[in-house]
């Protein structure tokens, strides 16, 4: 599969701003890929899909205020920091991306705040865009952490031009969002509402929860024609004792064993055993799936309509079939679906 295999013309209007006025009331494209039929439903409708037993694994990861804006010394310059990863808690060390770039060199200082409490130095250059900075502070890690979240702000994709407002808080966060540590929403997740979940489980259905901290690799454009030569970003990556249980069960049972999003499904196909089946996991993930691809874990999933040429769109035209997912997009643009981390969802089955 090529690059070009994965383009499509998507009308910017389909990309949504702003997300569904009520979480499960965002629209829902179920694809069945027994009898290749498609049909369209409400996200709460998912519930007439799942029996007794079934179980759908959800991302747990929780989104942290990664976007701040600080002034360069000397010139003042406005400068976006996008906080990606600690890289040491004692000495206040992180990953950052910075815009515009080419401002930014190592030894510059970036002040935050009315006040400029908190000051940035610039000590590394990782990439064209990315740089590690040291932050100073005076104050305990607990008030350094509370200050970071004080000044940052929730960040939503780049795509969406407006103003953060303060709604985006809450509905850029799962409701079952625990772990900090994402740059990115796990966006398939943000659909489920309480009354939803509770609806789920009087019904029989059971929840596992993994960890995966989305990081900007998730996002990162595929730059070469051939896919087996992109390389992923790593990203942290937790499967608990108690969900291989769980999963492994549901799939002795031969039940719907449902990736509640494409980093769930990362995250289940990263630790795989050999006779297919969950093993407890600890560590980071670069695994890039591709189309085509033997799943060994779900055989379900939940996910939004992703953007031309991304890697999450090749990996959920690995799992629905390339054919059928592109004649699936081709009728959700048509039908006027929302693309992206506010967009619609879609139900593969």
């Amino acid at each position: 599969m090529k690059l070009s295999h994965f383009k499509f013309d998507l009308p910017e209007d389909l990309l949504a701003e702003y997300p569904a006025e009520h979480r499960d009331e965002a629209r829902l494209m179920v694809l069945n890929r027994k009898t290749q039929t498609i049909e369209h439903k409400m996200f709460k409708d998912l519930i007439e899909y799942f029996d007794e037993g079934d179980l759908m694994v959800l991302n747990n990861t929780k989104v942290f205020p990664a976007r701040m804006y600080g002034e360069k010394e000397k010139t003042g310059a406005r400068i976006e920091v996008f906080l990606l990863r600690e890289l040491n808690a004692e000495s206040r060390l992180w990953d950052v991306l910075v815009d515009p770039a080419r401002k930014i060199r190592i030894g510059n200082k970036l002040f935050f705040g009315d006040d400029e409490s908190l000051v940035a130095e610039v000590i590394d250059n990782t990439t064209s865009r990315g740089r590690t900075l040291r932050f100073l502070y005076d104050g305990s890690y607990e008030e350094f952490r509370k200050k970071l979240d004080e000044l940052g702000e929730t960040p939503l994709p780049k795509y969406i031009k407006r103003a953060v407002e303060p709604s985006d808080e809450e509905r850029y966060q799962t409701i079952y969002a625990k772990h900090e540590g994402a740059v990115a929403a796990p966006t398939a997740g943000l659909h489920f509402s309480k009354h939803l979940m509770k609806r789920l489980e009087i019904k029989g259905v059971d929840f596992a929860e993994v960890t995966l901290h989305v990081g900007l690799g998730t996002f990162s454009p595929v730059e070469v024609e051939d896919l087996s030569k992109h390389k992923m970003d790593s990203e942290q990556s937790l499967v608990p004792e108690n969900t291989a249980e769980i999963v492994n069960n549901a799939i002795d049972n031969k039940k719907r064993v449902c990736a509640v999003g494409t980093t769930v499904m990362r995250a289940l196909e990263s630790s795989v055993s050999s006779d297919k089946h969950l093993n407890a996991f600890n560590g980071w993930t670069n695994k890039f799936i591709f189309p085509p691809y033997d799943f060994s874990i779900a055989n379900c999933m939940i996910t939004n309509f992703h953007t031309p040429k991304s890697t999450l769109m090749m990996m959920v035209a690995a799992f629905a079939g390339y054919d059928f997912l592109m004649e699936a997009y081709k009728e959700a643009v048509k039908e006027k679906y929302k693309f992206y981390s506010y967009g619609d969802a879609m139900l593969i089955i």
